[in-house]
């Protein structure tokens, strides 16, 4: 080794490898200051793409909403069909996977399209997180039931988000013991790795639609206290989070509005991440 291969090589050992190492163990801090300081992320705009950049063989990761049936409530974006499952579809889908992709600074290889999906299709087997919003209306057919449990037991993680309310909690409860009896919807502590997988939610935050939250209003249907909930399998990993009296798909759907308060959006952000990159690597 020459005299100048030395001293390239000192000066690697002493400087560069310790600032590598240093910033190896501060992407989590970097993270966390990218969230606390918002930036321009509403200025952003969604890439336009026409690849075909989705699907199972995409990624790590494609966002997958749940196709379900809500027989005793109609609501829904008519365009797509109808139903309970198409609520925010499909501005929130997007708009969160820009916010994983370009906001929150992830090395998850992430699909810029999302997907919406029927119960019964197999391709869901080809997901690891399925996302389920308004589960307070979702009407389970015991193959369907059937279907989730596989989906479960195989490995799934479900993400249910926006009901509010004891009638459409009890809901809930009725439609997700159809698939686990035998496991148990609890609140989960702050102190659970999900609130620290790569960003830290110290609080429970009750995020609302965005016509509550311009009056100032966060609850509604009697939905007073907002819950973190989860279901963890026997191992106890967790196979489920559930968002109870908390509307974290209107907040990603809004968030490029200015009139939709920052103190709400940055929260459903944080959780949503937080859940996608728990669901990853647990």
């Amino acid at each position: 080794m020459t005299n100048e291969n030395r001293m390239v090589f000192k000066f690697f050992k002493r400087t560069l490898l310790p600032a590598l190492l240093l910033a190896a163990v501060l992407i989590p801090t970097i993270a966390q200051s990218q969230f606390d300081q918002f930036g321009n992320f509403r200025n952003r705009r969604r890439p336009t793409t026409t690849n075909s950049e989705t699907g199972a063989s995409f990624g790590e990761f494609t966002f997958v909403r749940t196709i379900y049936e809500s027989p005793f409530r109609g609501y829904g974006r008519r365009s797509y069909g109808g139903g309970t499952w198409t609520t925010d579809y499909p501005e929130a889908d997007n708009n969160f996977i820009v916010g994983l992709r370009e906001w929150a600074g992830t090395n998850l290889k992430i699909a810029p399209r999302p997907e919406a999906l029927e119960i019964l299709d197999d391709r869901i087997f080809d997901y690891p997180i399925l996302y389920i919003v308004e589960p307070g209306f979702m009407e389970l057919s015991p193959e369907q039931a059937a279907r989730l449990r596989e989906y479960i037991m195989r490995g799934g993680f479900i993400f249910l988000d926006d009901f509010w309310g004891e009638y459409e909690w009890q809901n809930v409860q009725e439609q997700f013991h159809k698939m686990v009896p035998e496991y148990e919807i609890k609140d989960l502590p702050l102190s659970h790795p999900i609130f620290h997988s790569y960003l830290d939610v110290e609080e429970v935050v009750q995020v609302p639609n965005v016509y509550n939250a311009q009056r100032g209003v966060t609850s509604e249907k009697g939905g007073i206290v907002p819950h973190y909930m989860g279901v963890e399998n026997k191992n106890g990993r967790l196979v489920a989070f559930i968002a109870r009296n908390c509307d974290l798909g209107d907040a990603w759907e809004w968030i490029n509005d200015p009139a939709y308060p920052v103190k709400y959006g940055l929260p459903a952000y944080k959780v949503g991440i937080n859940v996608v990159i728990y669901a990853m690597s647990h």
